[in-house]
């Protein structure tokens, strides 16, 4: 397949270095800025954008899109981790994440002090895993199930962060207890 080829101008350039500028600050007010800038210029910028946004902790739970994902996988019956894993792209939903930030993802769920999900067999989700047969069947063959926080968590009752320390990066933001910067959709809203 051949790709029609597009000429790269200042313009690119601007919009570009503006939107690496945003993903590296502390906060994440720069990202949410560029909403209401002109992107068009990199039609794929403005759904990423978004997307990362959506990746910041949710106002009500505490998780980010792709966390909440796994978790109404996993109780919708999707008992095994790879099932719960990004590279199922229509299953999943987000695109954000690759398969070993997935990996990541779904173990802060499973290995926090107050963990949202049970029955991860094996970890840490690492190099060393997948090169020990036995260790990555374990993982394979784990059988995930909602703990009663990951219910109320995506009963919309809980906040993940109540229960467990936060201690990760969003871009060149440091997410913590306390200083979690929370995303809210309606803030959309016109």
């Amino acid at each position: 397949m051949k790709f029609a080829g597009v000429a790269i101008n200042d313009d690119h350039l601007e919009i570009a270095s503006l939107a690496w500028q945003a993903l590296r600050a502390p906060t994440p007010h720069a990202w949410f800025d560029l909403l209401a800038k002109d992107l068009s210029i990199l039609p794929q910028l403005r759904r990423c954008v978004l997307e990362m946004l959506e990746e910041l902790p949710g106002r009500a739970t505490g998780l980010g899109a792709s966390e909440m994902r796994m978790l109404e996988l996993i109780s919708a019956g999707y008992l095994h981790p790879f099932d719960v894993f990004s590279h199922h792209k229509a299953r999943f939903q987000r695109r954000v994440f690759d398969y070993w930030e997935a990996g990541a993802l779904l173990e802060g769920l499973a290995l926090a002090p107050a963990p949202a999900v049970s029955g991860l067999a094996e970890w840490p989700f690492s190099l060393e895993m997948h090169d020990d047969y036995k260790r990555l069947a374990r993982y394979k063959e784990s059988r995930l199930s909602l703990t009663p926080l990951g219910k109320a968590i995506l009963a919309g009752l809980e906040d993940f962060s109540r229960h467990n320390p936060i201690d990760r990066w969003w871009g060149g933001t440091h997410l913590t207890n306390d200083r979690l910067w929370r995303w809210d959709p309606v803030l959309l809203v016109p």
